[in-house]
């Protein structure tokens, strides 16, 4: 998402609209009103990431500063540059003066995402460390070791917890332990050095992947681009999805059960779990 509207660093904003439709309204900060004064003729400096936040940096304007617009997208989430996928779910429509670029759009069908203007505080506040962990992209194995492993939560939804590790969501946490080779269902406490090492290098290698390929669109269709295009790593995918279907690796069916209302898709043959052994993948 980010990389997908970076190119508009350096446009102006020329106007802000948040529709009202009959949809449940997404949270907002400040309201509507008093976005739209605060948007409207600012220049858009650059765009950065914060783990699964997009924040968008403004120029500074006097008795204000610099300030961002944190987006977080969550489950149903899109920013487009391209025609949404429904008027009816269109949070906001920002205007920007380049024919080329024309607007920055927020779609949304739950309602689930979220759209904060922070200063350099409210920034921090919501995106630094106290509130979110390294970066799957760059996390050691040491980090994770050290958040994570005194927990007696399963790894698969550990890995999900944004302020221990940031930027991994549900389908990655899944074909992350897939290529680490770790049951998703073992208490985080019982993994040594070694089994967190691996478990880095997977989520830096198939994360930068997942990157590089623009994301997974899923069944639902809901995932798209912001040029409104399909990604392409659910075509890498070797376990979520694909339950009851042979390993990839072993030939085993894939499973799939339910860790806190998330669906989790492993193979019971090459992911250890408990006192098996462990089954390394090539």
């Amino acid at each position: 998402m980010r990389r997908g509207i970076a190119h508009l660093a350096g446009l102006r904003i020329k106007s802000a609209t948040f529709p009202r439709g009959t949809v449940r309204p997404i949270s907002m900060q400040p309201a509507a009103e008093g976005m739209q004064q605060r948007l409207t003729g600012r220049r858009i400096a650059a765009v950065h990431r914060f783990g699964k936040r997009v924040a968008i940096e403004l120029d500074e304007r006097e008795q204000v500063g610099r300030e961002w617009l944190v987006i977080e997208p969550r489950m149903t989430g899109l920013l487009l540059v391209a025609d949404p996928p429904t008027q009816a779910h269109l949070r906001m429509e920002i205007g920007l003066e380049s024919r080329q670029h024309p607007r920055l759009l927020f779609w949304d069908r739950r309602g689930l995402g979220t759209i904060r203007l922070l200063d350099a505080r409210g920034l921090s506040a919501a995106c630094g460390p106290e509130r979110l962990g390294p970066d799957g992209l760059a996390v050691t194995g040491g980090e994770l070791r050290e958040r994570l492993g005194q927990s007696r939560r399963a790894v698969k939804v550990a890995l999900l917890d944004q302020q221990a590790v940031s930027g991994i969501g549900n389908i990655y946490a899944a074909e992350i332990l897939f290529a680490a080779g770790i049951d998703p269902r073992v208490p985080c406490r019982r993994l040594s050095a070694a089994r967190w090492e691996q478990i880095a290098a997977a989520a830096q290698s198939i994360l930068a992947e997942a990157v590089r390929m623009e994301g997974s669109t899923i069944t639902d269709e809901t995932y798209k681009t912001a040029d409104n295009r399909s990604g392409q790593f659910q075509l890498q995918h070797r376990v979520y999805g694909h339950e009851g279907e042979p390993c990839r690796h072993c030939g085993t069916a894939i499973l799939r059960i339910v860790q806190t209302q998330r669906s989790t898709f492993f193979c019971p043959e090459c992911q250890w779990h408990h006192r098996r052994r462990c089954r390394r993948l090539s």
